[in-house]
């Protein structure tokens, strides 16, 4: 849907631009080209609404002249620097809500075409721990956003609902053979259910970057469901390809990610998650007379930054 609607904002963009342009080079000087020819066969002065009425634009030259300024800023504005997205499932629970109204910086990973996405100019790459928005692989039509684990190069492992990295040897970088386990702080236990069950919550340091997770042991072992990678010898390790990332979901146990279908290519990127500028609730009771699609509440304590790790509780 978004792609959609980037192409409808280019092409508004681009005909009332022209439309401008063209009433502004060849129509206006012809009204006026016209105007003086009559006010020369005239042996008397038009006068000013005379005059206005030869020299006003058609209908859609003006309203072209009139919207144009907007639609550009609005084009500049969502293709380059900040897209707004809305969040419709529970899968970054709890570092994003449902309802939650985010906005993506789009050029933190290049500034790219905003019809064919491929990048125009260089800019960053994604930094493990980043909750970046891209285009599913399986359907480039779909926007999809996770957090950043793996990077290219990297190990992963993802076994008994912990995550292992082997970061990449690179340059400036020591090598190692052995994995760094993401350790896991524990925070509350109920907090979030999925369906009838409730969800541990910990805190992750994800290599520093300390985020929030949200694990379900009632889960069965999903791994034989996972990508298989040819390249690894079990089903829940995988080594992330060159110009590719590997994306998990903050809701561990309810988050379609890389684990199911592999990796993020570099030119699926759209942008980093920075800020949630709304929040709705939508939980109605079913005796609720009011549609589902109206906010029920709006969450003012989460507008802010996209929020990391909570402070930490009781272990009990």
């Amino acid at each position: 849907m978004a792609s959609y609607f980037s192409v409808l904002l280019f092409v508004l963009t681009l005909s009332t631009g022209l439309i401008w342009l063209i009433d502004a080079k060849v129509w206006a000087p012809k009204r006026k080209q016209k105007l003086a020819a009559v006010q020369a066969k005239s042996s008397v002065e038009l006068d000013q609404k005379t005059q206005d009425s030869m020299l006003q634009q058609n209908s859609v030259a003006e309203f072209s002249q009139s919207v144009f300024p907007v639609i550009a800023f609005v084009f500049v504005l969502r293709s380059f620097l900040y897209e707004p997205f809305q969040i419709p499932s529970g899968s970054m629970m709890p570092t994003l809500l449902v309802g939650d109204f985010i906005l993506v910086e789009k050029f933190d990973y290049g500034i790219r075409n905003p019809i064919a996405n491929n990048i125009l100019i260089d800019t960053n790459l994604p930094e493990r721990g980043d909750v970046a928005v891209f285009k599913y692989p399986e359907d480039i039509r779909l926007d999809y956003i996770k957090r950043i684990v793996g990077l290219p190069g990297d190990r992963i492992i993802y076994r008994n609902k912990y995550l292992y990295v082997l970061p990449a040897c690179g340059e400036n970088t020591e090598c190692t053979d052995q994995f760094q386990e993401m350790k896991k702080t524990l925070v509350n236990k109920g907090e979030f259910t999925q369906g009838p069950y409730s969800l541990d919550r910990y805190v992750e340091d994800l290599g520093g970057v300390k985020h929030d997770v949200l694990l379900n042991y009632r889960m069965p072992d999903m791994s034989p469901r996972y990508f298989k990678q040819s390249a690894t010898a079990r089903n829940d390790e995988w080594i992330v390809p060159e110009g590719h990332y590997f994306a998990l979901g903050d809701n561990r146990d309810n988050s379609t990610d890389s684990r199911f279908w592999g990796f993020v290519p570099e030119e699926n990127l759209v942008g980093k998650a920075v800020f949630i500028w709304m929040s709705f609730e939508f939980e109605r009771d079913e005796s609720d007379w009011l549609p589902s699609w109206l906010p029920s509440n709006i969450r003012f304590n989460r507008i802010g930054g996209i929020p990391g790790a909570s402070q930490i509780e009781s272990n009990d």
